[in-house]
């Protein structure tokens, strides 16, 4: 393992902070440092944290934060948030978040931008959580930047999911139309404090009780809290500790350790496969012309992506099925 791994291992923040960046900037040295660490992981629970915006995801972190932290507990922080369209860079970022967290060793937070990803988790989420899990840290909360129907990722990443209702916003209707209920461990009626609360715990109640759950299945409870003043944060953490040891329960685990091993290859085949193939087409001279064809409506989109991806190799399928290189163009390695 080189320098940089060891340190990480060892809980170097400075270290983790320099890898976390390189990785979001998709440098190779950075993949493979990961590639050690990576043996290093699994210890961390993780915690997901989503809602629409304006439900209060940030204030319930730094309040979940500041108990974890009396009970002893080293807490990591993935902040995602919206990408600047100028930049590229996360519109609000980790220095003016959880601004009373920055000075303890035991948080480390570090902010995300989603560069355009969908499903509310930035495309380096899973190898910024690895990071934060092999330096050691004992609880990793994810708070993600509130899309919507999309936000169902977090669900794939995290062990418990806390999904945030707020009364007025239209919240509890929007949460049964995004199918919030399939992502949910424990629902959260934020801002409880405020005219309506009842009435969305209640719709909320409703529609978990309407559903089947099997002998012996978690059913998601709906608490009330107002993180603002840090009213509820404790029964809500007594949730999350009923939920965990439900997590832990044998044979539970292990279905959750291999469904996120499924999304960890997956996520970084889809990145890897899409580059091969647009790198394919590009090398052999193929990419522009395609893009011409599509431009001009001779080719459609949905055609070549099924042949690119019905053939190992991109010039085969647009040289005649013959497996020679396209001339000048070298053979393919």
């Amino acid at each position: 393992m080189n320098a940089a791994g060891k340190e990480i291992l060892a809980g170097n923040t400075r270290a983790a902070a320099r890898l976390m960046r390189d990785l979001d900037d998709e440098i190779p040295a950075a993949i493979r440092t990961l590639k050690h660490l990576y043996r290093h992981t699994g210890h961390a629970y993780i915690l997901g944290v989503t809602g629409a915006p304006g439900s209060g995801k940030s204030t319930l972190v730094n309040r979940i934060t500041k108990h974890l932290r009396k009970r002893g507990k080293s807490v990591g922080v993935v902040a995602i948030d919206p990408t600047s369209p100028y930049s590229g860079g996360a519109i609000l970022g980790d220095r003016i978040r959880m601004q009373e967290h920055t000075l303890d060793e035991g948080v480390f937070i570090k902010s995300l931008a989603t560069r355009g990803h969908l499903g509310g988790l930035s495309r380096s989420t899973i190898d910024i959580v690895n990071v934060m899990d092999a330096m050691g840290k004992d609880i990793i909360i994810i708070e993600t930047v509130g899309v919507g129907q999309d936000e169902v990722e977090v669900v794939k990443v995290a062990h418990t999911n806390l999904v945030l209702v707020v009364p007025g916003l239209g919240d509890d209707i929007q949460a049964i139309k995004a199918g919030i209920l399939e992502i949910a461990d424990i629902f959260v009626i934020n801002k409880s404090d405020r005219d309506g609360a009842d009435k969305a715990k209640r719709e909320i109640e409703t529609m978990v009780s309407m559903t089947s759950f099997m002998e012996g299945e978690w059913k998601p409870p709906v608490l009330s809290a107002v993180a603002a003043t840090d009213d509820g944060t404790v029964e809500l953490l007594k949730a999350v500790d009923r939920h965990r040891e439900y997590i832990f329960q044998e044979g539970n685990l292990s279905r959750y350790r291999r469904e996120k091993a499924r999304v960890e290859l997956v996520e970084i085949l889809k990145t890897r496969l899409i580059e091969k193939a647009v790198s394919d087409l590009d090398a052999h001279g193929l990419l522009d012309p395609l893009l011409a064809d599509m431009a001009n409506k001779r080719k459609d989109p949905y055609s070549i992506s099924e042949k690119v991806v019905n053939h190992s190799f991109a010039f085969h399928f647009l040289n005649g099925g013959k497996k020679k290189p396209i001339k000048g163009k070298g053979s393919p390695r």
